[in-house]
């Protein structure tokens, strides 16, 4: 994926759990920006993410620990991810690797790339023509605001977000979902 001056840096913003669902929410942040983009992912990313960020350590790694101890022992560095796209309601992922001489660009699930980047530092970014296509939330909201917001997280289903977008599918929106995931129309699983 070559860059090409459109890619936004940005940062999680949150990570809320949707019982229901069995799922969670990631919310990335625009870094230096005002938008908000939440993306549905499965319960063991959101909880390899959610480990991470609160600093646990587990006795035995769990698998992006494990990925990242293989590329740490191999000298490969997490250069960057980049949230490459939003087709037909699924995000898409690059997770870019510096190996000395060598660069690889490696297909990914935004969420398997955003947890080996808390594992790793690596930065995180967004392209522009994903947030063209994806539901935002603009800032600045307050603290009470972001509260409400996750608290609404909890009704909501991916399909909510997509109502109403540019090239909507018919009567059934698109799940919001990550590639990869199965499930049912209404209720996509991890």
């Amino acid at each position: 994926m070559k860059s090409n001056g459109s890619l936004k840096e940005a940062k999680i913003f949150s990570l809320v759990l949707i019982p229901l669902l069995g799922q969670y929410v990631v919310t990335l942040e625009e870094v230096g920006g005002q938008r908000l983009i939440p993306i549905w992912i499965g319960v063991n990313e959101g909880n390899a993410i959610g480990l991470k960020l609160q600093g646990e350590q587990l006795p035995r790694p769990m698998t992006h620990d494990l990925m990242s101890s293989i590329l740490t022992t191999l000298g490969t560095k997490v250069e960057r991810v980049v949230v490459t796209d939003l087709k037909d309601g699924t995000y898409y992922a690059v997770i870019t690797l510096n190996a000395g001489p060598h660069r690889y660009e490696i297909d990914s699930r935004p969420s398997d790339a955003m947890a080996l980047a808390v594992r790793t530092s690596a930065p995180i970014f967004v392209d522009e023509k994903v947030l063209k296509k994806c539901p935002v939330i603009m800032k600045p909201i307050s603290e009470e605001e972001a509260e409400k917001f996750k608290r609404d997280l909890q009704s909501l289903k991916p399909e909510d977000f997509f109502r109403g977008l540019e090239g909507e599918r018919g009567p059934e929106p698109p799940g919001g979902k990550e590639e990869g995931e199965e499930g049912e129309e209404e209720q996509p699983s991890a």
